[in-house]
């Protein structure tokens, strides 16, 4: 193995035992405090719950969720309880019974009050006196409370028989975390958006904007109505129907997802003889209204970089209209709260503020202060590719006046689509030409509220990727970034699956895995010395190829829905490195096996869609697995025919 990579194991490992030493439950992301009690509680069932009045319906609803997909009855009741176990939740006013009972254990709520931070809470497991667990959970709302659940999730995952008592005194550094799909390809299916907001509440993500490049009624058709019903060949490329859209909106509503449909009217917003622009947008958010969305983005990126200051000044008018518009339509006085829709989201046409020059930067910039500064503005920093960083933020939101929001490409994948972005995030840096590849995330980021990330082409495999932003965005100061990698792959397969996949990550990507190279560099070097020596390569190769054939069973395995859609994801890729690993063993061992056409094989192909509005266009691409090392070494095997 290369020095760096052991020296990068070894330092994950020491990690990883200091954070086990000091963390009794493996809770993603990190908390920010955990004081433990040498005591231990057991869940007995039924679990009562009781919820005060400011704790809505999704919080409860997922509390009973929890609880029952790890086998305990839950019974909702107004009071305490006197034996058994039970869960209060409540937030920080001095009548719940969730306070009064953090209160009676003397724990200090000091974190409900700390400054830009957000969805702040409290957790506390104590013991009955006759051991039965009792969990108190106080958030600064019911949001934050909701939060809270996804650490229970996970301490329950460690076994509710005899579990560690401790305090968790929590909250994120970053308000709004989570997802936007914008990039150029297929859109998601309602199955992968649902199951990821499934994902997202597990980790602690509220946000996902959607803006499907390649869906029509976000572009070509911006201000036409989705449609009533779609053909399967219309689904397959993306294509939602009203029906559709109404069940992504309730699945988010119950994940607390905050799901922001965005609009793209292009360069209409900026013409100033369109004086219709404002009236046809909000004609299309009121369907969307309709169909149970309740944020709203407008992009109008990717259409040109105005230069005329007038142009700038005309959709700083447009922006500010729009979202006169909205408050005056859904946020008066006396409207319905479940109605209310909250403040626009902007992805302006000089999203990457490197394209021009400092000084006209700093004028389109300034064009935006007279917005509502509820409005959030959206960049991707100094490049298109920028990973989020302080600098960029800073200089962005002086010029703008107020904090901007960051649209991060990360781990997109529509520049480079044959390719898996599925490493820890540092490799993922490096593997991704487009990311410089020496860049680091921010021990403390500041200046932003907003960290979304656009995600690749396939939904469920990002998860990876999203397992460690959901992580940073929530505890900047914790994140190490191979020690979430690996414990990603638990998050992303459950158990079954999560060392297979561990397995093959490394060689589902283009880069093959750092210890290949030397491998096969060994076993040429023992080829040249007239002495071949292949077992440790196909030792490796052999260990790859079972891994493969482990995951190939998912499909026959009916327990999981999200590993179903992951193997949907990974199919070609996966396909193309058992046959090459295969095929590689074959030759090491002096067999002759039939060439495979790698490059043609169905099995190894996928469809992409390219293009936005009138260009939409669909393309067959071949996945690249293993394609640094692995692949040119079967060549060599086959054009050198050498025998072990």
């Amino acid at each position: 193995m290369h020095p760096m990579r052991l020296l990068a194991l070894m330092m994950a490992l020491i990690a990883a035992m200091a954070v086990s030493a000091t963390n009794h439950y493996d809770i993603y992301p990190v908390p920010q405090r955990v004081e433990y009690a040498a005591r231990q509680a057991t869940f007995t069932s039924p679990v009562a719950i009781v919820a005060a009045s400011t704790i809505d319906r999704a919080t409860v609803a997922r509390t009973q969720q929890v609880l029952a997909e790890h086998g305990l009855a839950a019974e909702l009741t107004a009071a305490m309880p006197s034996s058994g176990s039970y869960v209060l939740l409540g937030t920080d006013a001095q009548a719940d019974v969730a306070v009064k009972r953090l209160t009676e254990l003397n724990i200090d709520r000091g974190v409900l009050k700390r400054n830009g931070k957000y969805d702040r809470h409290i957790i506390s497991l104590t013991p009955s006196k006759r051991g039965e667990a009792q969990l108190v959970v106080v958030g600064e709302n019911t949001d934050a409370v909701f939060c809270a659940l996804a650490s229970l999730e996970q301490m329950l995952d460690a076994g509710h028989t005899a579990m560690p008592c401790c305090t968790i005194h929590d909250y994120a550094d970053v308000k709004n975390r989570g997802i936007i799909e914008g990039y150029y390809g297929v859109p998601y299916s309602v199955h992968v958006t649902k199951d990821l907001f499934r994902f997202m509440a597990r980790y602690k993500m509220n946000t996902y904007m959607y803006g499907a490049k390649s869906d029509p009624y976000h572009s070509r058709y911006w201000d036409k109505p989705y449609p009533t019903h779609i053909t399967p060949e219309q689904e397959r490329i993306g294509y939602l129907s009203q029906d559709m859209m109404r069940d992504i909106t309730a699945t988010a509503a119950a994940a607390k997802v905050n799901f922001i449909w965005a609009i793209h009217p292009g360069k209409a917003f900026a013409n100033a003889h369109d004086h219709t622009v404002i009236d046809r947008i909000m004609g299309k958010f009121e369907d969307m209204h309709k169909l149970g969305v309740r944020q709203f983005g407008v992009f109008v990126d990717d259409v040109g970089v105005p230069s005329d200051t007038a142009i700038m000044n005309l959709c700083a008018r447009n922006l500010t209209a729009l979202q006169h518009s909205i408050d005056q339509r859904w946020n008066v006085a006396g409207a319905a709260p479940d109605d209310s829709v909250r403040p626009l989201n902007y992805v302006p046409q000089l999203y990457a503020y490197g394209w021009v020059d400092v000084e006209k930067a700093k004028i389109f910039y300034e064009s935006l202060q007279t917005t509502p500064r509820k409005v959030n503005i959206f960049i991707t920093g100094q490049n298109v590719w920028s990973v989020p960083n302080n600098n960029d933020l800073d200089l962005v939101s002086r010029w703008l006046g107020r904090s901007v929001s960051w649209w991060w490409n990360y781990p997109c994948n529509d520049q480079d689509p044959t390719k898996l972005f599925i490493m820890d995030t540092y490799a993922n840096f490096r593997d991704e030409t487009h990311i410089a590849s020496l860049a680091t995330l921010e021990r403390q980021l500041h200046g932003t509220t907003t960290v979304i990330v656009n995600p690749m082409q396939q939904g469920e495999l990002s998860k990876v990727a999203l397992f460690a932003v959901a992580d940073y965005a929530w505890n900047n100061r914790a994140f190490n970034s191979q020690v979430n990698w690996e414990a990603s792959f638990a998050a992303v397969t459950g158990p079954k699956y999560a060392s297979a996949l561990r397995r093959v990550a490394p060689y589902l990507r283009y880069y093959d895995e750092d210890a290949l190279e030397y491998l096969i560099a060994g076993y040429k070097s023992s080829v040249e010395g007239g002495k071949p020596e292949p077992r440790p390569l196909i030792n490796e190769l052999t260990a790859v190829n079972r891994a493969c054939h482990e995951l190939m069973l998912i499909p026959l395995d009916s327990s999981s829905q999200s590993n179903a859609l992951l193997y949907q994801d990974m199919r070609p890729w996966l396909l193309r490195l058992e046959a090459m690993t295969a095929e590689a063993i074959a030759l090491l061992q002096g067999q002759a096996p039939e060439p495979t056409d790698y490059e043609n094989c169905p099995d190894f192909q996928f469809e992409i869609l390219g293009g936005m509005g009138n260009d939409i266009t669909l393309h067959t691409r071949t996945a690249q697995p293993a394609a640094r090392s692995l692949a040119p070494f079967i060549t060599w095997l086959r054009t050198t025919r050498q025998q072990p």
